[in-house]
């Protein structure tokens, strides 16, 4: 096309070097058709580059253009407005949940609950029960405080206030080989690194607050929820100093006798510092549940005398209770908007059972995700999906088939339900301080992915044309997860926001 431009543009002098002459009138006419097309020319031309904002971030920060993969698509069209490198795999860090949600959305369906049943063994007399408590779980994502409270109310109205015996944790719902929680990082009391388990509590997090003690000397430490058989040792100091630093100088590690249930404080604590808290994992997942138990356990009149123990409920039980979760439309929500990775990883087994019998794999639940997939006429072509969350160095996606997900996903009757679970930018999430305040703020929804070395972003844009677009960035450079991805990623937004 752009050869024949310039065929027409040299028509005149061609003429006249035949012998002819063109005449004023012609070249009226000649001159706006070549005008047009080189128009033409340039619109075709630039839709395949990136906005001149984008480069200039990406210059500006030293990221090559080739880490980086775009792709912009207006909803309904059959072209891309913006292409760069969209066929190139690359690490998608969190944007994967936008995957991993929407099929388990689908598959499973917006009202998908999951069971918890309790069962004993042994008759409760007066309220008495003079043996075990079993709890099984079959991987509740979000069995958060409040709903395991009012769940041990319910069981509290089955007649039960006394239990003489253990509680035992049924996880053989699933198949879930020995991991590391620090293999991935070596953090492994970071909340991200929380491992998937049938039976898991609150996410098995914790509040710790840190005070300064009035001798001057020591650091007091207290944990929400407060439950017993967490040990802590404390040996943090205060020094005379001003409320700064990185983690306020505090450090936190496992018991180095490798006690599950022991962590570790050390460093020293600014004692210009009123209150600092911090958000970490502790215990194991059967003695985190045993304390929940019992804590909660007492805020409805019930006592709990033994111990815990791991293992599955006997077949010739019957159930004395059985509760459900969220419906899987409400538990997407949190998931998405805060970037959760157990929650995740959790919607990977629960595909799982779709079709296969417990216990249930990981691998199981990836074959369905991409089986789904597959069927929907999705390229999975170099697609790597490790284990739902994007946690992971493992992981491989492409923005062309992120595109093909999230155009697919916005033809979906149940599109409102995913796109509301996504982060809107402003106001809440993981995007709640991009575009604050300004025309931007509440026109995206979008799900952010960080790694050391990864900055990816995927969604949809509401543009002031009134026009919805998908918006793909998936940046794999050695500093790109700094301050260097955001703005590249802003840059985009506010381009093609301004479509």
């Amino acid at each position: 096309m752009f050869s024949d431009q310039l065929k027409i543009l040299a028509l005149p002098s061609v003429i006249e070097a035949h012998g002819f002459s063109v005449g004023l009138s012609q070249l009226r006419i000649i001159l706006p058709i070549a005008l047009i097309l080189c128009a033409l020319v340039s619109e075709s031309l630039s839709a395949n580059s990136i906005p001149a904002e984008v480069a200039s971030q990406l210059k500006a920060h030293k990221i090559p253009t080739s880490a980086v993969s775009i792709v912009v698509r207006e909803i309904g069209a059959d072209t891309n407005l913006v292409t760069l490198n969209a066929a190139e795999p690359r690490n998608p860090a969190s944007t994967l949940k936008l995957v991993t949600t929407f099929v388990a959305l689908d598959v499973l369906g917006p009202q998908h609950r999951w069971k918890t049943e309790f069962y004993t063994d042994a008759r409760i007399d007066k309220g008495v029960l003079n043996g075990n408590l079993y709890i099984k779980g079959y991987g509740d994502p979000f069995l958060v405080i409040e709903d395991f409270w009012r769940t041990l109310g319910n069981l509290k109205d089955t007649g039960l206030t006394i239990i003489n015996g253990d509680l035992v944790v049924d996880d053989s719902y699933f198949a879930i080989p020995p991991i590391d929680p620090g293999a991935f990082d070596g953090e492994p009391l970071r909340l991200y690194n929380v491992q998937p388990a049938a039976t898991l509590l609150n996410f098995k997090a914790f509040s710790f607050t840190f005070s300064p003690h009035r001798d001057g000397k020591q650091v007091q430490i207290e944990a929400e929820p407060d439950i017993s058989g967490l040990r802590i040792v404390n040996r943090i100091k205060q020094k005379n100093a001003r409320c700064e630093g990185y983690l306020r100088g505090i450090k936190m590690q496992p018991s180095l006798n490798g006690d599950p249930n022991e962590i570790v404080f050390s460093g020293t604590f600014p004692s210009r510092c009123r209150k600092y808290s911090l958000k970490r994992t502790a215990m194991d997942s059967p003695s985190y549940a045993r304390g929940m138990f019992e804590k909660y356990w007492a805020h409805w009149g019930g006592t709990i005398n033994g111990g815990v123990k791991s293992a599955p409920v006997p077949e010739t039980l019957n159930p004395l209770l059985v509760t459900t979760s969220r419906p899987l439309v409400e538990i997407i929500r949190p998931l998405n908007k805060w970037s959760n990775n157990v929650m995740a990883r959790l919607l990977v087994y629960a595909l799982a059972s779709e079709k296969y019998s417990p216990p249930l794999s990981r691998e199981q639940g990836i074959e369905v995700m991409l089986e789904y997939l597959r069927a929907q006429k999705i390229d999975t072509t170099g697609i790597v999906i490790d284990n739902g969350s994007g946690l992971s160095r493992t992981s491989r996606l492409t923005a062309d088939f992120m595109t093909a997900l999230l155009h697919h996903a916005h033809q979906h009757p149940l599109m409102p339900e995913y796109v509301s679970s996504l982060s809107l930018n402003g106001i809440d999430g993981t995007t709640r301080r991009r575009f604050r305040g300004k025309q931007e703020m509440g026109r995206m929804h979008l799900k952010t992915g960080r790694l050391d070395g990864v900055a990816a972003i995927a969604g949809y844009v509401l543009a002031q044309s009134g026009k919805t677009y998908s918006v793909t960035m998936l940046g794999n450079y050695s500093n790109i997860h700094h301050g260097a991805g955001i703005a590249i990623q802003n840059a985009l937004l506010a381009w093609v926001y301004r479509q």
